[in-house]
């Protein structure tokens, strides 16, 4: 917080700064006796009619009456992370768009519209890496009609918490209605120490979902455009253990670069805690290494606890946070 020459907390931010990360202490209940102060960081998506808005890295939105602020200031962008490969937003966005192709994809400027029969949101939602090209009312509701020339619910994927994020349109989304549905988080991690974590032996590498591998997938009835949407990427292996009927583990990795992603990560529920997930991973970071990758990326929800303690015990850690935001209900308007 600013601390004046004097020893008292300053505000020294105000409606100017709206767009950059800022840092404020506020009253947390004016009317205590006992003065509380809670800490907010984000960036400062707008300061109207005497109420500030502050988008966290989370995503989550924090309403701040500006008479409860005691203390504020601009705070430099998040420093660099010290482990794991560096990387910008824009460079994974896209890297993460050619890892799960639509069947079908449309420009608006610099978004790309995409859609795949509703199968998965990342596939049938917008990916805004810039300028639409027209004011944000205008192209929302191009992107209203497109996917309702389709009979599919219009989705918006953005992205907060790091360099070159969305918070802004985030926020503008908000105001118009749109709703968060979902969120997750994209990981990074060197990919060497992945495949130092176990031999990989036993895993059958493919380059085709076969049927066995479909059985173990989490997504049942999986349809002709799925399978399109799962084998799309520059280089796609689909990883299997062998299993009693369906595999015991499975998992999916697409080459691109020297980015290797990892999806699909699933083991039988009665062989887990034996290991089978650190074993597919291994023998896919191999094949990714020997393809020149050196780094990698995945996608983990937030309450997958499993999960985040087992990539997190390889050496990956958040880089951003990512979300869906799903359409007003029909007549539904801004607010």
């Amino acid at each position: 917080m600013e601390i004046s020459a004097g020893g008292r907390l300053e505000v020294r931010i105000t409606a100017a700064d709206v767009g950059k990360r800022v840092s404020v202490r506020r009253l947390s209940d004016p009317g205590d006796t006992v003065e509380k102060f809670t800490d907010t960081v984000g960036v400062l998506t707008s300061w109207d009619d005497g109420v500030l808005l502050i988008t966290r890295k989370s995503g989550e939105s924090v309403r701040i009456p500006e008479s409860s602020l005691v203390a504020g200031k601009v705070v430099p962008a998040a420093p660099a992370r010290r482990r794991g490969p560096a990387a910008s937003y824009a460079e994974l966005a896209q890297v993460a768009a050619r890892a799960w192709r639509p069947v079908e994809s449309e420009r608006l400027g610099e978004w790309e519209l995409r859609a795949a029969g509703g199968f998965t949101r990342r596939a049938n939602s917008v990916l805004p890496l810039g300028d639409p090209g027209m004011p944000l009312d205008e192209a929302l509701a191009a992107v209203r009609r497109w996917y309702g020339e389709r009979g599919l619910p219009a989705y918006v994927q953005t992205a907060t918490g790091g360099e070159g994020t969305q918070e802004m349109l985030c926020a503008e989304l908000e105001r118009r209605g749109w709703v968060r549905e979902v969120t997750a988080e994209l990981w990074t991690g060197a990919l060497a120490p992945v495949a130092d974590r176990a031999e990989g032996a036993g895993v059958v590498l493919s380059r085709q979902a076969d049927e066995a591998w479909l059985a173990r997938y989490q997504r049942k009835g999986v349809s002709e455009v799925a399978l399109k949407v799962l084998g799309s990427g520059p280089s796609v292996w689909f990883a299997t253990v062998p299993g009693d009927g369906a595999p015991a583990a499975i998992g999916r990795c697409v080459v691109d670069g020297r980015w290797a992603s990892f999806a699909a990560v699933e083991v039988d529920p009665a062989l887990r805690r034996r290991g089978l997930a650190t074993t597919v991973l291994a023998a896919l970071a191999r094949r990714a290494l020997d393809e020149g990758a050196s780094a990698a990326w995945l996608q983990v929800e937030e309450d997958n606890a499993g999960a985040r303690a087992l990539y997190a015990g390889m050496g990956f850690a958040a880089h951003h946070a990512y979300h869906h935001y799903r359409e007003p209900a029909a007549g539904g308007g801004g607010r």
